[in-house]
């Protein structure tokens, strides 16, 4: 078994939480270890929860299925997507961590345009424990990053920044793109000497992004309530819209409560390219839904009175039931699903379950 390399950092280990959807074996592990071995990992097993889902030895894992999806929320297990990998954010949901990095199971360590390994978890760590400026577009991007600063003409009031609740990384090799786009650029990619951009930027406040969950982290306890990615998959009008919908949630609310969204490093490597067809089939409602959704995130304004990300997220919730559903009746069952998440979070959260027997899966390492 391979030991991690003793001059590789696990920056807040003891803080941070690695979230892995999965329906097969986790083979991809191996290429990680030396820098995910010294972390918890939540592993939430999509699909038919009798399959027996295999983890490389000399990990600290728990593995959970549907079953145990069930037995920890039952009733409101209804809100976990099911044949989703928004199933994902189950594991944000029984995580103690403050912070949270999640990953998908097609994805490897990338190389910088040196060939030097990047460390993925570093770089979100270092994103998330710096301040981001979305007030004022600094157009040296992260001025909190070594060797840059505020350029000419930045206020002096806003330059403290404030604290930043999403690191939003980036991937090399296959784009993360949607299915018409695949169909017509079947063969892009993206690499390190081609389309590498060292640098890392805040997203502007009143600004949208298209949020990717395969290389994601987050301050869970700014913004965790908000990082549900909605209800998807199996049963469901809609797929791969999952953590398109968190992030928009979570971006409103990160403006309505100053806090930051960066974007940019780290990258990692996406090894495989989803079927565009299979994909055309998950997507095209929300291709066609869109663009009445984007013009929605756009235009909330949320009440000054909501101060928590939870009150907001319940605020989001009517507005969706009585914006959105003229498009859909699907998105009545969303703003549903949305409470239920928020209940989910605070039944979980709450001082008694921290002081009750933690929610435990299967151990495995």
């Amino acid at each position: 078994m391979t030991q991690p390399s003793s001059h590789v950092t696990a920056p807040l280990k003891d803080e941070l939480d690695i979230v892995i959807p999965t329906i097969r074996n986790l083979d991809f592990l191996e290429q990680w270890r030396p820098f995910f071995q010294p972390y918890h990992l939540i592993i939430v097993q999509d699909g038919d929860p009798s399959k027996n889902i295999l983890v490389p030895d000399g990990f600290d894992c728990e593995l959970y299925n549907r079953n145990d999806v069930n037995r920890v929320l039952g009733p409101k297990s209804s809100c976990i997507s099911f044949k989703d990998s928004a199933c994902r954010c189950f594991g944000f949901l029984v995580s103690k961590k403050k912070y949270i990095f999640t990953i998908d199971d097609d994805c490897f360590v990338a190389k910088d345009p040196s060939g030097k390994e990047i460390n993925a978890l570093a770089q979100h760590v270092q994103n998330l424990l710096t301040p981001s400026a979305p007030f004022f577009f600094n157009t040296l991007y992260d001025p909190f990053r070594e060797g840059v600063d505020f350029v000419r003409g930045c206020p002096f009031s806003l330059r403290g920044g404030v604290p930043t609740a999403i690191s939003h990384g980036l991937w090399l090799n296959i784009p993360d793109y949607d299915a018409p786009t695949q169909l017509v650029k079947p063969l892009e990619r993206n690499t390190s000497s081609h389309r590498y951009v060292d640098a890392v930027l805040t997203i502007p406040k009143g600004t949208l992004f298209p949020m990717c969950g395969m290389n994601l982290a987050f301050d869970r306890e700014l913004i965790g309530p908000a990082m549900y990615f909605g209800l998807m998959g199996n049963g469901q009008p809609i797929g791969r819209y999952d953590d398109m919908w968190a992030g928009w949630c979570a971006k409103v609310i990160c403006d309505h409560l100053r806090l930051g969204v960066k974007t940019g490093l780290p990258y990692i490597w996406h090894s495989k390219a989803s079927n565009p067809f299979l994909n055309l089939k998950k997507e095209y409602k929300g291709i066609y839904w869109q663009e009445d959704i984007i013009p929605f995130f756009q235009s909330v304004v949320l009440p000054k009175d909501c101060t928590t990300v939870q009150q907001c997220y319940l605020e989001l919730s009517k507005l969706v039931k009585e914006k959105l559903s003229p498009v859909d009746p699907y998105f009545n069952k969303l703003g549903d699903a949305m409470v239920t998440w928020i209940e989910a979070w605070d039944l979980l959260n709450s001082p008694a379950q921290e002081a009750a027997a933690p929610v435990d899966g299967v151990k495995k390492n």
